[in-house]
């Protein structure tokens, strides 16, 4: 799996005219994501709130400049993988304060999506960021020795 940069995926979104080249670059980012285990689809690791099915796992590793979170997310719906990717770009390898200073919806307006996705997705999009939050609230703080 290549996991892109946020700034990559922004760059990537301006050089796109049109919506549906966007829509496509958007599901091509979802087929990035690393192979989600089955063994994490269960009721704990399904995000509330959103329309199609997500599932979102966090790993704590501790590090020198304090625990580093790293995510993994799937969807049954294609566009939803693709934002989950964005996600997963955005956060994944920061620190719970990175990650809690971090603003998406900066992010998902710079590139156009905020005004673009039904309000059904943006819901969905809401839940999935406030569970990355959530974990990120609740992450062990102890730097590595």
């Amino acid at each position: 799996m290549t996991t892109s940069s946020i700034d990559g995926i922004i760059e990537d979104f301006e050089l796109l005219d049109n919506w549906d080249d966007r829509y496509r670059y958007l599901i091509e980012l979802g087929r990035t994501l690393a192979p989600f285990p089955e063994a994490e689809r269960s009721d704990a690791t399904k995000v509330q709130g959103c329309a199609s099915q997500v599932w979102l796992v966090s790993r704590a590793t501790p590090a020198a400049a304090g625990t580093r979170l790293d995510f993994l997310g799937d969807s049954d719906a294609h566009i939803v993988r693709g934002l989950i990717a964005i996600l997963m770009a955005l956060y994944s390898g920061r620190t719970a304060p990175e990650i809690l200073a971090a603003d998406p919806a900066a992010v998902f307006a710079r590139i156009g999506l905020k005004d673009h996705l039904t309000p059904q997705r943006s819901n969905g999009l809401r839940s999935m960021v406030e569970r990355i939050r959530a974990d990120a609230r609740n992450a062990p703080t102890a730097p590595a020795h």
